[in-house]
């Protein structure tokens, strides 16, 4: 089996692609340490795989973990609190910048 870098099979994959489909197979290497083998795939290679079926009792992704406390502002509404803020010193700063840039263009004249 030959071998091939990460950095070269990075730079010339399709052409390792096109050798895979033609049979051959490789050993991927990083900094000559193997990390994989590049081959043909075929229906063979799926009987070793196991399915974990997910657990009746894992909880949903959406499910509140605990009620927020009474008080606090939310996570969304810091944002916009912040967002807001930022926005209003930009707002000075800019206007500001347009002054200056005015006066430049009024002593030129």
């Amino acid at each position: 089996m030959d071998t091939v870098s990460v950095a070269e099979l990075k730079s010339r994959l399709s052409h390792y692609l096109r050798e895979v489909r033609a049979g051959k197979s490789f050993t991927v290497t990083n900094r000559d340490i193997p990390v994989a083998t590049l081959g043909p795939w075929g229906p063979s290679d799926v009987d070793d795989l196991v399915v974990v079926e997910p657990s009746t009792e894992a909880r949903s992704l959406f499910e509140v973990m605990r009620p927020p406390e009474p008080g606090l502002p939310d996570g969304a509404g810091l944002i916009r609190r912040d967002r807001e803020a930022s926005d209003a010193r930009l707002r000075v700063a800019v206007s500001g910048t347009a002054g200056r840039a005015e006066d430049k263009a009024g002593d030129g004249e």
